[in-house]
């Protein structure tokens, strides 16, 4: 019953919340109850042997196994930084006007309740109970980027809802179908995935197909697949960077996790090949938009949000191709995808509330940079660099093997992946070439510096040096975990 634990932190702070009259005090609680939410991930890693069930109430509601406490944990990570760096950058939203200080309470109340359905999510066994909380996650996430009440804020998380919603109005019928298919090959309905697992070779292949299309549907909207991401950009853009973050590092492999785990039950039918072609295509396309999206490109954050739908698109890639060792790559990718993304949004962070416009609309006019904020600057290219695949940061491993397995399916598939992948690096170079390079008119009044409280600077840089380590250790216990993983999931040994 160790997940009990989850929802009573929640719910302690969210009384902190309510009742502390002292703004200080509910930043730091904010950053201790995620923190208290990665301990206990911690203690269940320590002390409950993986898969394991009956870690909740309810029997076949919530499970534990490597794959699901895996992401807990990277979503911790990322919760934890986010938090942290949400303590100065509320005081400055406030400051200015964007955000009601009557709103901090929400705005950290929201945070919590949003941690806990996902973190609830990776450990649901329950098909039906997944949706629910996948729904919630939306609802709490489009609240954050709500939160600060402007027009633009508002038509996104509207958009937000709008697509995502409607999406998984497809995932529901696809829960549906499930239920049917179990009913029909073992005489009565089930949503559970350890026992869908075990059956899923028995059961009707066509049935199975259709009820994937429908998940995908739902779970594709929410990971910012092509022709479901047109929520993103505007969303991760105009959302507080500390949920920036959060929505790149953590909401988006929801959906990634949804759509790897409907693949593991259709893997096991003859229609395998056929989602495959769905997914590398769809993955594709995602690239390709993204990529030339991102040439164009003239907002940081929004720069940001097309390569995570060039990310989630490699990561698709890497599903439908469907070998143990291209799942590894994946699994290995949402680690190093999360924790490099949420750096680049701290950072980008920094440089709007160094560069914001007062019209709302308007992009940053990025001038000076090294001058005003040398470590913001560096962090957004440090992280450029990481998320671009150069060595020795991790994504470079990921996506030279993840390639390489590309190339397996197609000489054709791997060159339009490679062109497409590139045309995305130049977008980001040509926009960190032509803004970090420019400088004011010499006659002109120099801005003013923006004083970055040191909670704000602290979480990117910390995450810089994790990716780095990421990169040039990778210890053999690590290799070990991700290879059970794959296992775990029903694609074979690595």
């Amino acid at each position: 019953m160790i997940l009990l634990a989850y929802p009573l932190i929640a719910v302690a702070a969210i009384i902190g919340f309510i009742l502390i009259p002292s703004r200080r005090i509910l930043h730091l609680l904010a950053a201790v109850e995620s923190a208290a939410i990665l301990v206990v991930t911690g203690i269940l890693i320590l002390t409950v042997p993986l898969p394991a069930t009956g870690i909740g109430p309810g029997s076949g509601f919530f499970f534990a196994d490597l794959f699901g406490v895996f992401l807990v944990a990277v979503s911790g990570v990322v919760f934890f930084f986010a938090s942290l760096y949400a303590g100065g950058y509320t005081e400055r939203l406030m400051e200015t006007g964007e955000l009601k200080p009557s709103r901090l309470r929400l705005f950290y109340i929201g945070l919590a309740l949003l941690q806990l359905f996902v973190t609830l999510a990776f450990f649901a066994d329950n098909l039906g109970l997944f949706w629910i909380l996948v729904e919630l996650t939306t609802v709490f996430s489009a609240l954050l980027v709500a939160i600060l009440a402007a027009r633009e804020n508002i038509d996104a998380a509207l958009k937000y809802i709008f697509t995502v919603s409607t999406a998984t109005l497809f995932s529901f019928a696809g829960v549906i179908f499930i239920f049917e298919t179990a009913r029909s090959t073992l005489g009565e309905g089930t949503l559970t995935w350890t026992v869908l697992m075990q059956h899923a070779s028995s059961f009707p292949p066509t049935l199975l197909f259709a009820a994937f299309v429908f998940l995908f549907i739902g779970f594709a909207a929410k990971s910012g697949i092509f022709p479901f991401h047109t929520w993103l950009p505007d969303a991760h853009a105009k959302a507080p960077s500390a949920v920036s973050a959060i929505l790149s590092g953590a909401l988006l492999n929801v959906g990634i996790y949804g759509i790897i785990r409907a693949f593991a039950l259709v893997h096991q039918t003859a229609f395998a090949e056929k989602i495959s072609l769905i997914l590398i295509v769809s993955g594709l396309l995602s690239v390709g938009v993204a990529a030339f999206a991102m040439l164009y490109q003239t907002n940081l954050k929004k720069l940001i949000a097309f390569s995570s739908i060039e990310n989630m698109g490699l990561l698709l890639l890497g599903i439908g191709v469907g070998s143990p060792l291209a799942l590894f790559w994946v699994v290995i990718h949402m680690l190093a995808h999360s924790l490099t993304k949420a750096s680049l949004f701290l950072s980008a962070g920094v440089l709007h509330r160094q560069y914001r416009s007062p019209d709302p609309g308007a992009d940053d006019q990025i001038v000076d940079v090294f001058d005003l904020q040398p470590s913001a600057a560096w962090g957004v290219i440090i992280g450029t660099l990481a998320i671009a695949g150069t060595p020795p940061f991790p994504i470079f491993y990921t996506k030279f093997f993840l390639l390489t397995q590309v190339a397996t399916v197609s000489p054709w598939l791997l060159a339009a992946t490679l062109l497409l992948l590139m045309i995305a690096v130049a977008g980001m170079a040509r926009f960190l070439i032509h803004e970090f390079s420019a400088r004011s008119d010499a006659s002109a009044q120099k801005p003013r510096r923006y004083v970055v409280p040191l909670g704000m600077r602290l979480p990117f840089v910390l995450l810089i040096a994790i990716i780095t380590v990421q990169g040039l250790w990778f210890p053999v216990q690590e290799v070990s975990v991700f290879s059970q993983i794959v296992a775990g999931l029903g694609f074979g040994g690595v």
